[in-house]
């Protein structure tokens, strides 16, 4: 497969799927629902676009980490495809500016922006390629990207705690799935809520940010947060599994 390459999701059904079931996402991890944004991620994004002016916040949803970046300071601009999210973001207000529009077209000036953040974005984007290109191109050199996912090694399909009863002593162990299969499918996140996903090993984020000159600066596994223990007590056996991998990588100067 070309590094390039869609993998075959079809991405004309990707936006209505995500028109369709915004308020799936609205009501389950915003404004304080979702433990994991707030005692993890929300944080998290905070530390790291601390002291940046001008900030993207790319894939934005309903614009909680924009509303939480412009309340510190910054000039923020929120974007996603999803003109449901961008309504209720507009609602919501906080300070952002906000813009429909995709990952791979973005309607902003070249080195436009200090920082950029996407947050759990990208394993909904297909193809890759012209996403982490526009990144590049409207960061400014010497600019940050904070880039959080979904953690590709521990979190691809078919992975999860097993208990295996068939040895003596029965064991206990984090099962891997086919990680460096690709693979795209749309999934059943919640009783009749259907959700695309990309599965990409972590060498082709790499790469591929690299190869558009961001490079990688910091890495992040933090365990799961309490909140999400407490509200997941199956995942508590698994505690040293991150969920989370927070790629932190600076735009080469020309």
């Amino acid at each position: 497969m070309a590094d390039d390459a869609p993998l075959g999701l079809d991405q004309a059904s990707a936006p209505s799927l995500w028109e369709q079931h915004a308020d799936w996402w609205q009501d389950g991890f915003t404004d304080g629902a979702d433990p994991e944004y707030e005692e993890q991620i929300l944080p998290l994004a905070r530390q790291l676009l601390a002291g940046y002016n001008t900030v993207l916040d790319l894939g934005a949803g309903e614009g909680q980490i924009a509303r939480l970046v412009a309340a510190d300071g910054a000039s923020v601009v929120g974007v996603d495809p999803t003109w449901s999210q961008m309504e209720v973001a507009a609602q919501r207000g906080g300070g952002p500016a906000y813009a429909v529009a995709g990952a791979g077209e973005l309607p902003h000036r070249d080195a436009a922006f200090d920082a950029v953040v996407a947050c759990l974005v990208f394993e909904h984007i297909d193809p890759l390629e012209p996403a982490v290109a526009e990144v590049a191109r409207v960061l400014a050199p010497g600019g940050r990207f904070a880039f959080f996912l979904n953690h590709p090694l521990l979190q691809v399909p078919g992975s999860g705690w097993i208990d295996d009863h068939m040895v003596d002593p029965p064991d206990q162990y984090w099962r891997v799935g086919p990680y460096l299969v690709e693979s795209s499918n749309v999934e059943e996140v919640h009783k009749d809520v259907f959700i695309p996903f990309v599965h990409r090993p972590l060498h082709r984020y790499i790469n591929t940010l690299a190869s558009h000159g961001l490079v990688l600066r910091e890495m992040h596994e933090p365990s799961p947060p309490p909140g999400f223990l407490d509200q997941n007590p199956f995942y508590a056996a698994a505690a040293a599994i991150p969920r989370l991998l927070v790629l932190v990588c600076e735009r080469e100067a020309e």
